[in-house]
């Protein structure tokens, strides 16, 4: 519940610490990204997936904040466009931002989260964490959350997105859903080549992250006659693509906790770097003190689950999935 705004807000300054704390956002944020990591995290459970399945419900929760909720993907004006305002905008879609959002959103959001906590706690790793009754619940309140933010934001920004692109937004949504629920619980699992030592897996996702951002971020702002938008879409696809591609000819079969706890600090460690340029960065008229203590603390958080991990490096397959409580 918390981790999860945590990471996708706090640590990635996108909300610095005197914006994050602030009662009303803080509930607003937990309900938004907790409920929907949580809910996330139970549909895989329960429908035994993988993280695979667990990516693609990230992608549809990535697009029901940004395109049911604030509106991002549509606002030509959205005050986080930065470079990309304008920058591969058709038929009112902002589509490189919300590509872009929508990676950032399914694997630090959702997925990240959700595997760190998992990997603190490897014997409940398999089972749901809530009963159905709970579920229904988390659901309600994230959905709530949903339709209140719409409102919310359409008022304040007075900015209503056309009803065709809002309804192509529900329909990618529940795409993702639906392609979660078909996808192999395997999918992931298929691959011949050894495992490699853990740290090999941290510097995969840590240049993953980086390349993500430096496509996102970089190519945009070098010349808009040079970089066309399509191109910054395929390249980033390409980069995620290209690395769940490769990780999948692991044997992720034989594979230990230490094996993903270095695939899942990469990119945390990624932002932690990245916290003490946040604070110091002069240009940004936000409030963004505090970030260099936001860092030190995911620091410490990855120290410990490292620990953690290294004395108790179990397997990472062969837990079963007991079935729900009513």
């Amino acid at each position: 519940m918390f981790l999860a705004p945590a990471m996708g807000e706090l640590l990635s300054g996108s909300s610095p610490p005197n914006e994050f704390f602030q009662p009303f956002g803080f509930t607003i944020m937990v309900a938004l990204y907790g409920c929907g990591a949580l809910v996330c995290r139970e549909l895989k459970v329960r429908w035994r997936k993988g993280v695979g399945t667990l990516v693609l419900l990230g992608c549809g929760y990535g697009v029901l904040e940004e395109a049911l909720m604030v509106a991002s993907f549509y606002n030509p004006s959205w005050i986080d466009l930065g470079v990309l305002e304008g920058f591969g905008r058709a038929w009112g879609v902002n589509w490189v931002w919300a590509v872009e959002l929508t990676i950032y959103h399914a694997l630090f959001c959702v997925v990240t989260p959700v595997l760190l906590v998992e990997l603190a706690y490897p014997s409940r790793k398999s089972e749901p964490w809530l009963t159905n009754r709970q579920l229904k619940i988390v659901a309600a309140v994230l959905l709530l959350d949903v339709v209140a933010g719409f409102v919310l934001f359409g008022s304040m920004l007075g900015f209503w997105p056309p009803a065709a692109q809002y309804l192509l937004g529900v329909a990618i949504t529940l795409g993702f859903i639906y392609t979660a629920n078909r996808l192999p619980s395997d999918w992931a699992r298929k691959g011949a080549k050894p495992m490699r030592r853990p740290a090999f897996y941290t510097a995969v996702g840590f240049f993953a992250a980086l390349a993500s951002a430096l496509t996102f971020g970089w190519l945009p702002s070098i010349s808009d006659s040079f970089i066309h938008p399509l191109l910054v879409c395929v390249v980033g696809v390409a980069v995620v693509y290209g690395v769940f591609r490769y990780l999948t000819g692991f044997e992720w079969r034989k594979a230990r906790r230490s094996h993903l706890m270095g695939l899942v600090s990469g990119p945390v460690l990624l932002f932690i770097l990245v916290s003490p340029i946040q604070e110091l960065d002069a240009s940004r008229p936000d409030d963004t003190s505090g970030m260099m203590i936001v860092g030190a603390a995911f620091l410490l958080l990855l120290a410990l689950l490292w620990l953690k991990t290294r004395r108790d490096d179990t397997p990472l397959s062969g837990i079963s999935t007991p079935e729900p409580q009513n």
